[in-house]
């Protein structure tokens, strides 16, 4: 099983939505992505979020649409995107995707940036029209050419990344020590059809970019 979380991020940096539905896929709405599945004809089975950004008349619909709306306060301790991963990470599935939450506001988008180190380790993609991002604990990762894709860069989240190789790049490294602020990771490729990344300790963030929009 897939879970696929659309927030409520500007639609221009969304991808096709329709080409990451399938059989196997669990589409969630968080706040106004739900109305933007609607309007891409795909149903949530699920949806949650405050709905402030939406008129009461969207609410109405929404509620008449679909079977499971979790409508919380506006005042509480959590984003909508964190109560829908949260969730998400519950269900136990193979891989979540979170798409709508980078563009317009920063805090939005760091506030997400968050959600990911939260759950470091976990089967987590965000993904936008130019990027993939994903957040790693120390171990041994592939990683497959995609030239939708090219560049690939690592960025330390926690003090220091301990041990960092990377075999199959265009700037390989061996056991190298780098520390959080370091831009020496940034903008590399894979020179084959597949690489490695690995490291011995730390936080790890991976962001897979293009130079102009995927489809």
């Amino acid at each position: 099983m897939f879970i696929h979380i659309v927030g409520g991020g500007p639609s221009e940096h969304l991808p096709s939505l329709a080409s990451y539905d399938g059989e196997h896929v669990r589409w969630i709405g968080v706040d106004r992505g739900t109305k933007t599945l609607l309007e891409a004809g795909i149903r949530p089975i699920k949806a949650f979020g405050d709905f402030d950004s939406m008129t009461t008349e969207e609410i109405i619909l929404l509620q008449k649409t679909l079977d499971d709306l979790d409508i919380w306060p506006a005042e509480k301790d959590k984003t909508d995107m964190e109560i829908a991963l949260d969730w998400a990470v519950q269900q136990e599935a193979d891989k979540i995707r979170i798409f709508g939450a980078t563009g317009g506001r920063l805090d939005h988008l760091f506030g997400n940036v968050q959600l990911l180190i939260k759950y470091a380790g976990k089967p987590i993609e965000m993904i936008d029209r130019q990027n993939i991002v994903t957040v790693h604990l120390p171990g041994t990762y592939t990683v497959f050419y995609d030239e939708r894709y090219r560049y690939v860069s690592y960025i330390p989240i926690s003090n220091d990344i301990k041990g960092m190789t990377l075999d199959g790049f265009k700037y390989p490294l061996t056991n190298s020590h780098i520390f959080r602020g370091s831009t020496l990771c940034i903008s590399n490729e894979l020179i084959q059809s597949s690489g490695t990344f690995s490291f011995s300790k730390g936080i790890l963030m991976m962001i897979r970019s293009s130079d102009v929009g995927t489809i």
